[in-house]
């Protein structure tokens, strides 16, 4: 689980902050924090107790200080831990200075759940990329990267790509049924997200669900190319 500081000096915001974090799978909500002085006290108090935070949903504008000194701090700290940033600043000067101190993503608001949500499987899908690993391909650094971009091709759902998605149509081309899981083993994608083209094709009537019955537990559900 993704241990996360929420920082926002609007209690409301803060409460709903919470709630739609604790509605994602992978992340669990650590501390919430009103002001400045707060959040890096929870930041350092987590630290010692050995259970760092992993990652920050930060506000910009805080009561005694600015979100941008606030992630100067936890670096000039060593506290190795994520940022996204989630607050209403939109101003080129502010963009430009979160991406030097290190905030990995940027959410403007006023935004609805599935904004936040998309942003915390990306940062999911990084994590998943990163951790456990040694030494990175090329291919892994970018792979890994572009797992936080948002961008989407033209006529398909927020957040997929063209070329992942015809890799994985290609894949299963053979007419072997595979669940998210082999499909995610053989093109090295997260189950997540493989489970999120898989599904995209099914909608669109390219590929079938099949449920594999095994010996105990719920069927897992297959994928497979229809016969035509």
């Amino acid at each position: 689980m993704t241990r996360v500081l929420i920082v926002e000096d609007e209690r409301g915001t803060a409460a709903a902050h919470v709630e739609y974090v604790r509605r994602c799978d992978g992340f669990e909500v650590a501390a919430v924090a009103h002001t400045a002085a707060a959040a890096l006290h929870a930041m350092r108090e987590a630290a010692a107790a050995g259970l760092p935070m992993q990652l920050v949903l930060l506000d910009m504008q805080l009561p005694d200080g600015h979100g941008l000194d606030v992630c100067r701090r936890m670096r000039a700290e060593g506290h190795l831990v994520d940022v996204i940033a989630v607050t209403a600043e939109r101003g080129l000067e502010t963009v430009r200075d979160a991406i030097a101190v290190g905030v990995v993503q940027y959410l403007i608001k006023p935004f609805a759940f599935a904004a936040l949500a998309d942003r915390l499987q990306r940062y999911r899908e990084y994590r998943e990329r990163l951790d456990g690993a040694g030494r990175l391909t090329q291919h892994e650094v970018d792979q890994a990267i572009a797992a936080l971009r948002t961008t989407n091709a033209p006529g398909l759902s927020k957040g997929l790509s063209a070329e992942t998605l015809d890799a994985v149509a290609a894949l299963l081309t053979d007419g072997t049924a595979r669940s998210a899981a082999e499909v995610a083993t053989e093109l090295g994608l997260s189950r997540v997200t493989a489970r999120r083209y898989l599904e995209h094709l099914a909608a669109t009537g390219d590929v079938e669900r099949v449920p594999r019955y095994g010996s105990r537990g719920r069927p897992v559900l297959e994928y497979v190319r229809p016969d035509r």
